[in-house]
């Protein structure tokens, strides 16, 4: 059963083309634009967002993996593109390996000792894939097609990539065994600045663009997407943590505005058990 989305506290700062990382309960936010590159971090403990340590290169375009408290940021645009890596401890970031080629509007997925960068571009689409070993980055096995703006879930050794730009907007899914990449299902809805969350086998996208901003959310089994709980909020350049049964989404573009509003997805199953736990706890106080 198809999940569903609800409110979560909303971030500080209205934000785009931002990075995340870490779970529902312990989300983090880091890099974007607003009027101008970001170097905010916030944590999430999924209820509110509190002001984490500023990155010391502020960028947008930027991605990101790992957890709350060993998060890893890399690429992105400073007006020029950047091979910046940064790693985060909980409280602070400190410089880690450059990438070896400077790529914007990448994705990523794994964690900050087993980190997997892919796509992007530098001017050009790129099927560049470097992993991350905690210290440098070293060259992957490239993508299949070349694109930007595409999203990503999953580790090193099990990564998905899906949705971008490759000049038109893009359904290609690949799936990473840790040496090359390989054909998964497209996605049901081509989309570009869309989010991701999850693992290959149990991978969740949302938003994104394809001619207008999309409320769109699928569900991946490890072979094929299917529509899951639309977001309520339609948005471009979100970023994403969490799992496909616990998963956050948050900041991002409605065509007017910067968000600063944070989604939380769930399965409908569970998200019904809430419900009735509630509406009995209402019954018995009146």
């Amino acid at each position: 059963m198809a999940g569903v989305w609800s409110a979560g506290g909303n971030l500080a700062i209205a934000i785009y083309v931002h990075a995340g990382c870490g779970t529902q309960s312990a989300g983090l936010s880091f890099g974007g634009w607003t009027t101008t590159y970001s170097a905010v971090t916030e944590e999430y403990d999924g209820t509110s967002w509190s002001s984490g340590g500023a990155l010391a290169t502020a960028r947008e375009l930027l991605g990101g993996c790992g957890t709350q408290s060993a998060g890893l940021s890399f690429g992105g645009t400073t007006g020029a593109v950047s091979n910046v890596t940064e790693e985060y401890d909980g409280t602070s970031w400190s410089s880690g390996g450059a990438l070896a080629t400077a790529r914007r509007f990448l994705a990523g997925c794994g964690t900050q000792s087993a980190g997997l960068s892919f796509g992007g571009t530098a001017g050009t689409y790129s099927a560049v894939t470097e992993e991350y070993n905690g210290t440098s980055w070293s060259s992957g096995g490239n993508l299949a097609t070349a694109r930007d703006a595409l999203a990503g879930c999953g580790t090193q050794t099990s990564g998905l990539s899906f949705g971008g730009e490759t000049g038109a907007y893009s359904a290609a899914t690949e799936e990473y065994d840790g040496t090359s990449w390989s054909s998964g299902g497209a996605l049901v809805t081509a989309r570009k600045g869309l989010a991701g969350a999850g693992t290959q086998s149990a991978g969740l996208s949302f938003g994104g663009y394809n001619g207008g901003y999309l409320t769109a959310t699928e569900e991946y089994d490890g072979t094929s997407w299917s529509s899951g709980g639309a977001l309520a909020t339609a948005r471009y350049g979100p970023a994403g943590a969490g799992t496909q049964t616990v998963g956050l989404g948050f900041g991002g573009h409605d065509g007017v505005s910067r968000l600063a509003s944070t989604e939380e997805y769930a399965e409908a199953e569970a998200a019904g058990i809430v419900v009735l736990s509630l509406n009995l706890l209402l019954m018995g106080a009146g």
